[in-house]
């Protein structure tokens, strides 16, 4: 039966700051009687996660990328004393060029100290003859910094204990279990290593965790997913003449095809809206010039009234000074002919 793979979120607060931390969950990994590739779904599951951030990178538009890549793998060894089992190594081996690897010792407190020691040394052994590659620690300029990453590579794999239940030791009430010889708690150093990994994920070292992811892992997976790719933007497959049956949706295209279908898209959509404004400018220009017209022949008809309004006045006093002329040259006739007779 195949291993599932189980997420759940949990929203952390401290100091006024909320972490939403995405937890998955492998139940039932290793427990088949044949455990023949039984690392798949991790392996999908990451690689899928990687290729939602890929497809998101890709896009045109990528004001909107969320991030949901796997920063790291907690890998939980089998407190037997007895080394790395053929699945841990297999298992390790398989997901160290996918994803940041840090070995934790599982249930450390059904270990004495001295065992916990000696199976810490056994297993960074089996995991350097295997070239296994876990999680490097950055080393800094800042002593205090080196001193605390020292600290932690001493301890590795780091031994932690779970628990749910709450008890009360001296007066105080912390997380552990209950032995008929006393109390492991789980926060406690001397008990186990389990704050040195929640402040490792959470406070010191979860940037760099990021980092690695984004630099290192994603880039792999991404180079490896482009090479894939001709020149013209085509999977190998559709050069041999197998077409997408998604086209249109954009599923199963490679990254690059996909990228150059939404650029196509895009450069026709602003072609479309530059046609759009072209319309628009020009029906603006034309009610402009429509209006500037009707102004314009409105201030026509204007002038040509008062122009015929002058033209008549004007000729109404030509008359009357026409009918002047003529009486005043009657009188003078009139007064002229007075004298003779």
């Amino acid at each position: 039966m195949a291993n599932m793979v189980e997420q759940s979120k949990v929203l952390v607060k401290e100091g006024g700051v909320q972490l939403l931390l995405t937890i998955v969950d492998t139940p039932g990994f290793g427990d088949a009687v044949d455990n023949s590739n039984c690392w798949q779904p991790v392996i999908d599951h990451i690689d899928s996660k990687f290729e939602d951030y890929l497809n998101c990178e890709s896009r045109v538009n990528r004001r909107l990328m969320p991030d949901s890549r796997v920063q790291c793998c907690l890998y939980f060894i089998t407190p037997s004393g007895h080394g790395l089992k053929p699945l841990d190594i297999e298992f390790m081996k398989r997901l160290h060029e996918k994803v940041n690897v840090i070995p934790l010792i599982a249930k450390a407190d059904t270990l004495t100290p001295e065992e916990c020691q000696q199976f810490k040394k056994q297993i960074m052994r089996e995991i350097l003859e295997h070239k296994i590659k876990i999680y490097e620690f950055p080393e800094t300029d800042d002593e205090e910094e080196n001193k605390l990453v020292k600290k932690i590579k001493d301890r590795l794999p780091l031994a932690v204990v779970g628990s749910n239940t709450i008890i009360e030791v001296n007066g105080k009430r912390t997380r552990g279990r209950q032995y008929p010889w006393g109390v492991a708690e789980v926060e406690n150093g001397d008990h186990c290593d389990f704050t040195i990994l929640r402040d490792m994920l959470i406070r010191t070292h979860m940037q760099d965790l990021k980092d690695v992811t984004n630099n290192v892992h994603y880039e792999n997976y991404r180079s490896r997913k482009l090479a894939a790719v001709t020149y013209n933007g085509q999977d190998n497959n559709r050069v041999k003449g197998q077409q997408s049956t998604k086209h249109d949706t954009g599923e199963g295209m490679s990254p690059l095809a996909q990228m150059e279908e939404e650029r196509r898209e895009h450069v026709a959509k602003m072609k479309k809206m530059e046609m759009e404004m072209e319309q628009a400018e020009l029906s603006r220009r034309h009610e402009q010039m429509k209006k500037n017209l009707e102004a314009q022949h409105k201030e026509l008809e204007e002038k040509r009234r008062q122009f015929e309004d002058d033209r008549a006045n004007w000729e109404t006093n030509q008359r009357l000074e026409q009918q002047r002329m003529d009486a005043s040259r009657t009188l003078e006739k009139n007064k002229k002919k007075g004298k003779i007779f």
